[in-house]
């Protein structure tokens, strides 16, 4: 498989750049400074297989929010359930798939060390950034919310003691308008502040097939400010305060197979456009949920908290603490039929309070430093699932329930310089975590109080052991070659769906995921930089989302179940600067896996015989690969760069364990290109004139149905194109 990886990296063809990475003064690669072991160090001393982008590359890739980055990272995926605000992180195969919102992610997300706790929190938008970092494998030493894919690090820019202030203002098709600015410095001595804010409208892409009314307006505002205070050496304190509010249109989606309606009287075709969608309000529906009968699919969601970081050196260790409280209000209105029907129409009203603290120790004594800690969450989600099924069913439901989370993590890694050359790492970390689920009832309206009974409701208390151990070999100063055995888990939870069956409402079991890592990465000359890396991993009791037929309402439904697999794969990421002025980038990764469970799925029909997956596929891309290029040269007092960017995106099926085709999402690839003109002085400010999508590449983000019925798929975005100014002192 290594060789393969490798094969198909080298015989590409392609040079890419990054922008983000150009080479400094001398001629070389810059260092890239991440925090990734929860201290400041190079990334290239780091044994762990990585990906580092700069805000300045964010921008250059058209990256304005999290999901963007699959199109940047190798073995990265982010599919919207639906096209909604629910992400589906996947990284190396290990992913979770499920349109509610109770439950965690394998793949961890944070801003400034505070975690996320459901990938709801995930989808605001990325400004005023100063770097991304996606850690590949499982992170189960350091990080608040133990992981068994991955983490993903944005760490905002921080205030200054020198006044800087900034905008960028941004106008593209469809009428889209992008405006971000930023002021910084000091307020008063040992106090500094920084304000961001960001915003974005329009751009509607998509048509109502039926009525032509455009769908697909953002309409967003954001802010963030944080106050720095450094009383002494060695104290210093940084309050940040976050507001977001999105009122956007919903993603819509089309029809992948002709609609009929359950009267066999007409018939919608398969959509030959992918920016066609439909939509409709059924009054009652509107009444019930709270909104005009005229309303668009769309979100009503704020975003809102608070976090304190405190640092205290005492010298021979620093004492760091992470104190943070956040609210997320969700309302959003959907159409999973893509219909003017009343067949598959939702809506999700959420609410979600997590409070966390973080304490951790840090030191170094010669050759061995250490870092130790705990960590605690509470988070409380009380959601209200509504979904009309009227012209299909009969009616609507409403699911309710209340879920309430307690973590405790407890951990400690120390690593030890044996020699120049030679370091060693361990890692432990032990959390214990109590889940409840509350009140979980589906009724039907008008009708009977409750489809199950009665509310349904359990609980699922874990302790979760995990860590790291890691050998780190340096022959020459510029190369590193490691390698590491790994543990991460991944919390149990609930199918909070529609339930209309008690057992549906089990919970299901943690996963745990031990992972093998050998990776080199290597300075080969002051210009050119190389990291590898293979993986192999043991995949026990694997969150799956089921398709399960229920007796009960002779109709399927979905149902997490636990099963085992591996997968094993490898990356490669290149920079190379091989002339003054170019600047080349390229990522491949690969990663394969297979079921090695006897009985993925029990049906909930004892009658029914088990399916046995055993040796089946998973279902995740394979190939991933990607890059950039950039050119700048100068034109009498002008420079001006000429940068494109690329990402291939492997074929795969969502569901192809039932046998079906019609989601299986066809390879594609994308390509963005940016013209930029600054003055060659070195003054303050560009223009750019980009273009995303610009061969116009037609494709899914997402394909799947919500009542069988109705196949449904979300489309990437056409081509756009737009024109941005940059100032900044």
């Amino acid at each position: 498989m290594f060789i393969r990886l490798m094969a198909a990296a080298a015989g590409a063809g392609a040079i890419f750049v990054s922008v983000g990475a150009l080479a400094n003064d001398s001629g070389a690669l810059e260092e890239i400074v991440v925090t990734a072991q929860r201290r400041e160090e190079s990334a290239q001393n780091v044994g762990i297989a990585m990906s580092v982008l700069s805000g300045q590359s964010l921008a250059a890739k058209s990256i304005s929010y999290v999901n963007d980055l699959q199109n940047a990272v190798p073995s990265l995926q982010v599919e919207p359930a639906f096209g909604s605000s629910q992400p589906q992180f996947r990284l190396r195969g290990v992913g979770f798939i499920d349109y509610t919102s109770n439950n965690t992610s394998p793949v961890g997300v944070s801003l400034d060390g505070v975690a996320f706790a459901l990938p709801i929190q995930t989808q605001g938008q990325l400004f005023d950034i100063d770097r991304v970092e996606v850690l590949r494998g499982p992170q189960g030493t350091l990080y608040g919310r133990n992981t068994t894919g991955g983490e993903i690090n944005f760490i905002s820019n921080r205030p200054t003691a020198d006044p800087h202030a900034g905008f960028s203002l941004e106008y593209g098709s469809h009428n889209e308008v992008n405006a971000e600015g930023f002021v910084s410095g000091s307020i008063a001595d040992g106090l500094t502040a920084r304000l961001a804010v960001a915003t974005e409208q329009g751009g509607a892409w998509q048509r109502n097939r039926v009525t032509g009314q455009s769908l697909g307006d953002k309409d967003k505002v954001a802010v963030r400010g944080q106050l720095q205070w450094d009383p002494a050496e060695a104290v210093d304190f940084r309050l940040g305060v976050h507001w977001a509010q999105d009122k956007s249109d919903e993603q819509g989606l089309y029809l992948l197979q002709p609609y009929t309606t359950p009267n066999g009287l007409q018939t919608i075709p398969a959509d030959t456009s992918r920016y066609a969608t439909g939509w409709a309000l059924n009054p009652t529906f509107a009444k019930l949920i709270g909104i005009s009968a005229n309303s668009k699919p769309g979100l009503d969601d704020s975003n809102n908290g608070v976090d304190l970081t405190a640092n205290i050196d005492f010298g021979g260790a620093k004492l760091t603490s992470i104190t943070a409280y956040n609210k997320l209000i969700r309302r959003e209105y959907a159409d999973w039929d893509a219909t003017q029907f009343d067949d598959s129409d939702e809506y999700l009203n959420s609410d979600l309070d997590v409070f966390s603290q973080e304490l951790r120790l840090a030191g170094n004594h010669g050759p061995f430093g250490w870092v130790t800690g705990v960590f605690y969450s509470n988070e409380d989600l009380r959601e209200n699932f509504y979904s009309d099924l009227t012209d299909r069913l009969g009616g609507i439901t409403v699911t309710t329930y209340e879920q309430v989370a307690n973590s405790v993590g407890v951990f400690a890694q120390g690593d030890y310089q044996f020699t120049d050359t030679l370091k060693a790492t361990l890692g432990v970390r032990e959390d214990h975590e109590s889940r409840e689920l509350i009140g979980l009832n589906t009724a039907f309206l008008p009708g009977a109080p409750s489809l199950t009974g009665g509310a349904l409701g359990g609980s699922i208390t874990s302790n979760l052991p995990s860590g790291k151990a890691e050998l780190d070999y340096k022959p020459v100063s510029s190369t590193l070659i490691y390698g590491s055995i790994s543990r991460g888990v991944k919390s149990g939870g609930f199918t909070a769906h529609n339930t209309l069956t008690a057992p549906a409402a089990d919970p299901f079991e943690p996963e745990r995921l031990t992972a093998f890592e050998i990776g080199v990465k290597s300075d080969l000359t002051r210009t050119l930089r190389v990291d590898t890396s293979v993986f192999y991993y043991r995949y026990r009791d694997q969150q799956i989302l089921g398709k399960v037929f229920d007796d009960a309402s002779q109709s399927f439904i979905g149902r997490f179940v636990n099963a085992n697999s591996r997968i094993s794969g490898g990356e490669m990421d290149l920079e190379w600067q091989p002339l003054a002025g170019i600047s080349i980038s390229q990522y491949a990764g690969f990663a394969e896996g297979y079921y090695t469970s006897k009985l993925l799925n029990a049906p909930l029909n004892p009658a029914q015989p088990p399916v046995d997956y055993n040796g089946q596929p998973e279902s995740f891309p394979k190939w991933s690969y990607g890059g950039d290029v950039s050119y700048s040269w100068n034109v009498g007092a002008f420079s001006v760069t000429a940068e494109s960017n690329y990402s291939f995106h492997d074929t795969y099926s969502q569901f192809f364990l039932l046998g079906s085709n019609d989601f299986t999402i066809p390879k594609y690839w994308l390509a963005n290109a940016n013209l930029t003109l600054a003055p060659a002085s070195g003054a303050p400010w560009t223009v750019t004139l980009w273009g995303r999508n610009i061969f116009d590449k037609s494709y899914d983000l997402t394909r799947n149905f919500f009542l069988p019925t109705s196949e449904v798929a979300a489309a990437g975005e056409p081509t756009t194109v737009g024109i941005r100014l940059t100032y900044k002192y």
